[in-house]
């Protein structure tokens, strides 16, 4: 019997990581790394594991030089903790494993730092590791060569999760994405051949999340729909599941903007009660669109991109989406062009980013051919590895900046999430279902619940936020969405969880601004917009 530790090490803050209104929300972090339960799941009964996500706990490095192997998962933007965590535990002479994103794409980066090294996939390789270690003949890298048969993956063990310090599960349904997008390493990693679990699966995983006390949970899928045709009866039994207990849980995910071709998929998505979904816009420059191999954002028949994205949230779906700047086609011009944009589509959350070549990527090897990927010092002044070219790289770093800015004043902010839920009246497509018509008790509870949550999150909101000016504007659009939407609980909530989030979105901002004045250097939280990939929060097994 061994001392197994799994580790997720501590995140720099970041757009999703929400770590400056966790506070308002009584968490400690957003939501466990999808991978850290699976891992678990994987590993032998005859063997002790433990699991620490340094989101929600601090390490107890005298307990880790007692475990017989600690690992590691991380994507790069984790890489710095990372590398500190190693050099901790092998001073103590404990034997080391390090998988995940950033062992997949950069390798490189953790040579004589660990003693076993997991590339892609390990799914199958991590407990052929544990297998061989048992024997006395381990290796020293693993790298799966076929890609996991999801279907026979375990049901993971959300049980060894501190479930109550997160505000959100993490669970996946597939793997892989159709598209060729240049900039993205979903492809390299897992293929352009979405692989699903079972709904078998699925089911156990949803119970699993219910039993722990979550009810909100995001599918960590880079993209739910890569198969439409394989998604759609997964998704009428998670309907037939939620009907059956009265909808306890809240979901949320990932998909292309061609969600909005599909209303038999938007449908079921709304039925199943996903309430809202991201979707990499990127830019609304059609020229980078196609630049960056992004087809499925300009297909002439389908509309254009407002079109699109109205139509979602016609459906009943929030929309969040990422946003890229820096792109070959892209001039100073962009700056101007995409607050408007976030503007017109009435999209409160968008993720803004500079463009950044990750390893593994067509787009890394096309810059490095061109000679157009900054050294490391550069990429820490500029906030990104990428030589932009239509632009020079300061109008790059400091119009990213200006256009974070633009978009995350309160103004700008509360009109958007405004205009979709005070003019619009926005209804998610659960509550307006004729299901409740027959569960009027299940109805009563469930509003009784949200006016309370509502009323919690906003007395924190009005109560911790020490700035005089937001804690105004906060108690304004609070009272707003009383006057105009009281009698719907649901909304209320919602609406609350998103001041709060812009709370976090304010000092985000207010960080990244701070260009230091010596060297130039972009703050930390500036580089993590363009380091980490859209889910930062869900890398799948041990190489996701």
């Amino acid at each position: 019997m061994a001392d197994i530790v799994i580790i997720n090490p501590r995140f720099d803050v970041s757009f999703w990581g929400m770590e400056h209104c966790m506070g308002l929300l009584g968490k400690q972090a957003n939501l466990p790394v999808a991978c850290l339960a699976l891992l678990a799941a994987l590993v032998p009964d005859h063997h002790d594991v433990t699991l620490i996500d340094e989101n929600v706990e601090d390490i107890d490095f005298e307990r880790l030089g007692r475990a017989d192997l600690v690992c590691l998962t991380g994507m790069s933007i984790q890489g710095r903790r990372m590398r500190e965590i190693l050099d901790e535990v092998r001073a103590r002479g404990v034997m080391t494993a390090v998988g995940g994103p950033m062992a997949t794409v950069e390798e490189e980066q953790l040579d004589g730092l660990t003693d076993i090294i997991f590339v892609g996939e390990a799914d199958d390789t991590w407990p052929q590791f544990l297998r061989d270690w048992d024997q006395g003949c381990h290796k020293a890298r693993y790298q799966q060569e076929d890609k996991t048969d999801v279907t026979q993956l375990p049901l993971p063990r959300v049980d060894l999760l501190k479930a109550e310090r997160y505000m959100f599960g993490s669970m996946q349904i597939s793997r892989g994405c159709p598209f060729t997008c240049e900039f993205c390493d979903i492809i390299v990693t897992f293929g352009r051949k979405p692989r699903l679990k079972t709904s078998e699966q699925v089911l156990a995983e949803l119970e699993s999340f219910q039993q722990a006390g979550l009810r909100i949970v995001f599918v960590v899928d880079d993209n739910l729909i890569g198969n439409k045709k394989a998604i759609k009866p997964i998704l009428r039994d998670i309907v037939a599941w939620q009907q059956e207990r009265a909808y306890p849980l809240t979901l949320f995910t990932e998909a292309s903007l061609d969600l909005a071709e599909d209303d038999e998929l938007m449908e079921l998505m709304g039925h199943a009660n996903f309430q809202s979904v991201f979707i990499g816009i990127e830019t609304p420059n059609e020229a980078s669109l196609k630049e960056t191999k992004k087809h499925q954002n300009v297909r002439p028949n389908a509309g254009t991109l407002l079109e699109r994205v109205h139509r979602i949230q016609k459906r009943g779906i929030d929309v969040w989406c990422g946003m890229i700047v820096g792109f070959d086609n892209d001039d100073p011009t962009i700056f101007d062009v995409l607050p408007t944009f976030l503007s017109d589509s009435r999209i409160s959350a968008a993720l803004i980013g500079m463009l950044h070549a990750i390893p593994t990527t067509p787009l890394y090897d096309r810059l490095k051919i061109a000679g157009r990927l900054n050294d490391d010092d550069a990429s820490d002044r500029y906030g990104t590895n990428v030589i932009p070219l239509g632009m020079s790289r300061e109008e790059l770093r400091d119009g990213f900046i200006d256009v974070m800015k633009a978009s995350y004043t309160p103004d700008a902010y509360f009109e958007r999430l405004d205009a979709l839920f005070i003019d619009r009246g926005f209804k998610f497509t659960v509550h307006e279902l004729p299901f409740w018509k027959t569960q009027k008790l299940a109805w009563a509870k469930r509003s009784f619940l949200n006016y309370v949550r509502f009323a919690v999150v906003a007395s924190r909101v009005l109560r911790q936020v020490e700035d005089d000016q937001l804690k105004a504007r906060y108690k304004l659009q609070l009272w707003r969405v009383l006057k105009e939407r009281a009698g719907e609980p649901h909304i209320l909530f919602v609406y609350v969880l998103k001041v709060a989030m812009h709370y976090h979105y304010d000092a985000l901002v207010r960080d990244m601004a701070k260009v230091d004045a010596v060297t130039g250097a972009m703050p930390m939280a500036g580089r993590s917009f363009s380091r980490v990939k859209r889910r930062e929060e869900a890398p799948q097994a041990l190489a996701s």
